[in-house]
């Protein structure tokens, strides 16, 4: 590595690597995401209820498996999956060898598994930390992390995990499946999370950006306002990119 190599390591996310006895076993049937097939995918850890406590990204690393996660909840999702872990041999530890690294236009790297806008992504040793990676998720609507989806406030539909690849309508049984499948077959996805200026008296903002003037809140699908509207999310309500009249 010299002066010339980009930053790109996401500073904010880090790695809990799980191991032992099935483990993949163990996630299908906690995850939203079908995780015996190919990774990476995104997917959520629910409330029984269907609300998002955590998201991540699921990786393979040999038999083992990497979740990139938001580097202040690791803890708490490292307890999380312990409590569930019951007898199973299965360790869960933090991965700190590894770190996780984006780039808009990477050669040669692993697409975002959310949207291929969002650039690549990828795992190798820490590395000087990028900029502009939230900028450039938020410009896309693209909300992320406990801040943004909040711990068990939000339906796991309504932080549009369905448009961005973030459930698997066919793989069985997971936390809080029941009422996901429900709202999906009912085709009832009320409200959305959306990226919109900054309005500090919206009573359902979920987290703010003061630097890029914009926020994530959860607004009526019918009434999503000045929110911004790309084109995944236009294809998913039926109106028009950039609109949400």
């Amino acid at each position: 590595m010299d002066d010339t190599t980009p930053a790109t390591m996401l500073a904010d996310r880090a790695l809990l690597r799980l191991s032992g006895e099935d483990v993949r076993g163990f996630l299908q049937g906690l995850l939203t995401n079908d995780v015996a097939g190919a990774l990476p995918v995104w997917s959520g850890l629910l409330t029984p209820q269907g609300k998002a406590l955590f998201d991540m990204i699921v990786w393979a690393n040999g038999e083992d498996i990497l979740l990139d996660v938001e580097r202040e909840q690791r803890d708490a999702i490292a307890r999380r999956l312990t409590m569930y872990r019951l007898r199973r041999a299965i360790t869960i530890a933090p991965e700190d060898g590894l770190a996780v690294h984006w780039g808009r236009d990477a050669v040669g790297q692993t697409q975002d598994p959310r949207l291929p806008a969002l650039g690549a992504r990828w795992l190798a040793p820490p590395a000087p930390a990028a900029t502009g990676w939230h900028a450039h998720r938020l410009s896309l609507g693209i909300a992320e992390g406990v801040a943004d989806l909040g711990s068990g406030e939000t339906l796991w539909l309504e932080a549009n995990a369905r448009e961005l690849h973030g459930v698997s309508f066919t793989k069985g049984c997971y936390v809080g499946q029941e009422n996901t499948a429900r709202m999906h077959h009912r085709d009832k996805v009320r409200r959305r999370l959306v990226v919109a200026p900054i309005d500090e008296s919206d009573p359902r903002k979920r987290s703010t950006y003061p630097d890029l003037g914009l926020m994530v809140t959860l607004r009526r699908a019918d009434a999503l306002g000045d929110a911004r509207i790309p084109d995944w999310l236009a294809e998913a309500i039926g109106t028009e990119a950039g609109d949400a009249s």
